[in-house]
C-alpha cells in the first residue's frame, strides 16, 4: 500500500506544477522577456546536466572528456545532426582510448 500512495503523492508533484501554469495563463501572451527566458530553460538544464558528466567520463583523466566535447562542439558547429555528432564523439573517443 505504500508504494500506491509514494506513486500518488509523485505524480501529483509532476502534475500540478505543470497544470497551474496550464489553467492560469490559458489564452495569455507572456511578456517577450519571460518568453525568452523560458525558451532557454531546456538548454540550460541540459547543459548543467551534461558538463559534470563532461569532467568524470573517466575517472581520473579530464583531458579524456574534453577531448569528446570538443570534438561534439566542432561536428555540431559544422552542421551535424545529433545522430553524426553523438556518433561521431564516440568514434574520436574509441580512437583515443586505444592510443
Amino acid at each position: 500500500m505504500n508504494y500506491w500512495i509514494m506513486l500518488l503523492g509523485m505524480a501529483l508533484v509532476t502534475y500540478i506544477p505543470r497544470a497551474i501554469p496550464l489553467t492560469f495563463l490559458e489564452g495569455k501572451e507572456l511578456p517577450p522577456v519571460i518568453s525568452g527566458v523560458l525558451k532557454n530553460i531546456p538548454y540550460a538544464v541540459l547543459g548543467a546536466l551534461i558538463f559534470p558528466a563532461i569532467l568524470f567520463i573517466k575517472e581520473g583523466d579530464i583531458l579524456f572528456g574534453i577531448i569528446g566535447a570538443i570534438a561534439a562542439f566542432a561536428l555540431a558547429f559544422a552542421g551535424a545532426n545529433v545522430i553524426l555528432v553523438v556518433m561521431g564523439s564516440i568514434a574520436i573517443l574509441a580512437v583515443v582510448s586505444y592510443i
